[in-house]
Formats: structure tokens, C-alpha cells, sequence
């Protein structure tokens, strides 16, 4: 008998889960079928580049059906709900209930700008944008090329978001589209973060708080947005500090995809998808599984992150329809390149124990880490190919695996946290 596996998304984490299981299995065992609302797959690291002129939304969309391999069936519907108990997904509209053997949630995480107060009211794609999507990156491209000074805002709403890194990137590139154009002195920019520090990790935080300071940038930390008021030009906190601004670019908040609030004891309050942060294992059923952001698990909401859990993901769902034991093989791993502006970027990367450190990558020869290079930049501008050519179509990228590599980092810069 046909085991029926079913996913649930078609970006990075569908994709690449279809198409390795593709590869592991003959269609006569298995049937794949990837479901998503839309057809248009997006290459969301691209979406940084979009508001300074660095890249065309047209360049960064591309079907989601024509990424799958052969004998995979694309439906494009919006999910209603799925019956645990059943086994069963129902579709909305005139779509067919999908009954599965398995089941993949890989449907990531959606903004939810209408969660605060003022964000979406006056203002809202005038002065206050996100480049989160491909219509607020476009919007803002516009925005920035009109904007001939004043002050420039960044805000993190809250986390977890996708990408932790890209506000600070933009940052970074903000500082030097101001300064190629000539206006720099006369741009105000702050980073307001709901964090503490830069960042997550005190290594990385310590490098990149540095890189604000030099860069002129001001960090208002542990700021917890609570409305925006985009007729007055102004963040406001719980905590009644306000942030004035002439330009916001504002990251809102992140949630599940909807459907799994309408599914009984799928997902967590945000929506996202409890899992056993090392088999990615559902904890609802032993026969769902997660991958990449619409996991509940404590890595990154990442591109790289969804690239490395692949292996593991594939490989337990192997071992679940074996009836083996699973491998809890997925250590947290992840891989950040940071453009810095100027033709530059930083890499990091780490895992659930260990931060990022510096060092070489993935071996004591290969690129810096927690140092801006140019070499860095390249392979950020190089992944986009990689991407579309082999992480989605499931293959093995040499030299990576879904495990930190160790060899190349200085260890004794920095211990394992707690």
C-alpha cells in the first residue's frame, strides 16, 4: 500500500522535504503531495536587497510548482483545518479533504501587523513600512529614494521574528546607501530592539554592538513596542519611552499560519507547531512532523536552520515509517551571513549550546567568522543560486552537513553557555 505523505507549504521547508523524499523514495511507495495557498515561492533572503536598489522583486519570485521534482502533486489551496484524530486535512473553497499516513508542517510563519496598536492605521506604506514582503520592500524602495534626511528608525516589535539578523542588516545598508548618496550626516539612524543587546548571543552581540556604535547607528534596547503612532512620527513602548521618527521600518510580529489555531491541539498560542527540538517529532502526533518556521523549537527562524533540519527531518521520517527509533540529530544549527554595507559582510554561526564564535568556516580554511570580509559578501550574493539550484532541489551541499562543524573555531574565545 501507498503511504500518503502530505506538506503542508511550499517554501523552503516543503520544498526541499518533498523533493529529498522524492529522491529517498519510488512513487509507488510513496505519494508526495505539497499544499500552499499561493503559487509564488520567494527567495526571502532577496527581500533585504529590495529597498536599496539591490535587487528586483521579479527577481526573487519564482512558481512554487516548477521547484518540485517530478511524481510531487501541487495543490495550491488555504488550509481550513486538520483533524489530528482523523488524519485528515480540509481545504478550503472546492478542494478535496487530503487524507495522510504523514504529515509535514512546513507552512512558516506570517506577519501580524495588525496585532499593534496603530501600526496598520495612519501612515501605514506612507512613512511606516516593512521589507518583509515583497509589496512593503517595493513601497519602501520608493520611500528611501525620496527620503533626503531626518530620522530613520528600525524597530523589532517582538520575537521571535524570521531572520533574526535582517533589521540589523538593513541598518547596516541604510548606513551606506546614505553615505554613497551624500546625506549621510544629515540621516538620524536608531535600531530599537526588544532585546537587551544586538543580538541573541553575547559574542555576536559584543561584535555587532560595536559595528552600530562605529557605524554612528544608536541601539535603544529592550524596547517593547506598543504602539505606533505614524501620524505623529512616533514608537511608543509598554513602558511609555517613545522613539520619534520621519521614516519607521518596522518588523512586526510573527505568528503560525492560521489554520493552526483552527486545529485542536496542533499548535502553541502564536500558532507555531510544538517539536522535539532535536527529531523535529511533533508533539500533538508521532506522525506529523515540523520543519524551518513554523516550528516551536529554540533555533533560529532561519533560512539556514530549515536547510540543516532537512536532513534529519527526512531521515526520521524514514525511521517512523520503518517503525525504527528516531535520531535526534538536529543540534540547533545555524549560519547567518550579515551584510555590513560597503561590498562587506560578517558570518556567524552556531547551534542550541554554542554561540557564535570566531574562527574559520565550515574548516580551518574557508571564510571568516565574526569578521566583516568581502569574501563574506560574495557568498551571501552567491547563496541565491545555491538556493534555487540545490537546497531546494534537496541536495547535499559539500562540505555542510546539518551538524555545527567544529573544526576551524576558537573555542577558547569563548566557553559554552550555560
Amino acid at each position: 500500500m501507498t503511504t500518503r505523505i502530505v506538506i503542508l507549504g511550499g517554501g523552503t521547508g516543503g520544498t526541499l522535504t518533498a523533493n529529498r523524499l522524492r529522491r529517498r523514495y519510488r512513487p509507488d511507495e510513496v505519494e508526495i503531495t505539497v499544499v500552499d495557498q499561493d503559487d509564488q515561492h520567494v527567495y526571502q533572503p532577496g527581500l533585504l536587497f529590495v529597498p536599496f536598489g539591490m535587487s528586483d522583486p521579479e527577481d526573487i519570485v519564482r512558481p512554487r510548482r516548477r521547484q518540485l521534482h517530478g511524481g510531487i502533486t501541487f495543490v495550491e489551496a488555504a488550509v481550513d483545518h486538520v483533524d489530528v484524530g482523523a488524519n485528515e486535512v480540509h481545504l478550503q473553497g472546492a478542494a478535496p479533504t487530503l487524507g495522510y499516513d504523514v504529515l509535514v508542517v512546513a507552512s512558516g510563519a506570517r506577519l501580524v501587523p495588525e496585532e499593534t496598536e496603530g501600526l496598520t492605521g495612519p501612515g501605514w506604506m506612507e512613512k511606516v513600512f516593512t521589507f518583509y514582503s515583497p509589496e512593503g520592500a517595493a513601497a519602501l524602495a520608493t520611500a528611501l529614494d525620496d527620503f533626503d534626511g531626518g530620522r530613520l528608525v528600525v524597530n523589532v516589535v517582538d520575537m521571535p521574528i524570521k531572520c533574526p539578523v535582517a533589521p540589523l542588516e538593513f541598518c547596516f545598508l541604510a548606513d551606506w546607501y546614505f553615505t554613497e548618496r551624500g546625506i549621510r550626516d544629515r540621516v538620524q539612524i536608531t535600531y530599537a530592539t526588544p532585546l537587551e543587546s544586538a543580538f541573541t548571543k553575547p559574542i555576536a552581540a559584543e561584535t555587532l554592538g560595536s559595528m552600530l556604535e562605529a557605524k554612528g547607528i544608536e541601539l535603544v534596547p529592550e524596547f517593547n513596542t506598543g504602539e505606533v503612532d505614524g501620524a505623529g512620527g512616533r514608537l511608543i513602548g509598554y513602558d511609555e519611552r517613545e522613539v520619534p521618527f520621519d521614516l519607521a521600518v518596522v518588523i512586526p510580529l510573527h505568528g503560525g499560519a492560521e489554520y493552526v489555531g483552527r486545529s485542536p491541539g496542533l499548535g502553541d498560542e502564536l500558532d507555531f507547531v510544538p517539536a522535539d527540538e532535536h527529531t523535529l517529532q511533533s508533539k500533538v502526533a508521532p506522525n506529523i512532523f515540523v520543519i524551518g518556521d513554523a516550528a516551536n523549537v529554540p533555533a533560529s527562524k532561519a533560512g539556514s536552520v530549515t536547510h540543516f533540519e532537512g536532513e534529519t527531518l527526512v531521515d526520521n521520517i524514514a525511521h517512523f515509517l520503518a517503525g525504527e527509533p528516531l535520531e535526534p540529530t538536529f543540534d540547533g544549527h545555524a549560519n547567518c551571513f550579515i551584510e555590513t554595507g560597503f561590498h562587506k559582510a560578517l558570518l556567524i554561526d552556531f547551534d542550541y549550546d554554542t554561540e557564535p564564535l570566531p574562527g574559520r568556516f565550515p574548516g580551518p580554511v574557508g571564510l571568516p567568522l565574526l569578521k566583516d570580509s568581502r569574501l563574506n559578501h560574495l557568498g551571501k550574493l552567491l547563496f541565491q543560486p545555491v538556493y534555487w539550484h540545490s537546497l531546494l532541489p534537496g541536495r547535499d551541499l559539500p562540505g555542510l552537513s546539518s551538524t555545527m562543524p567544529t573544526a576551524g573555531k576558537r573555542y577558547a574565545a569563548a566557553t559554552k553557555e550555560d
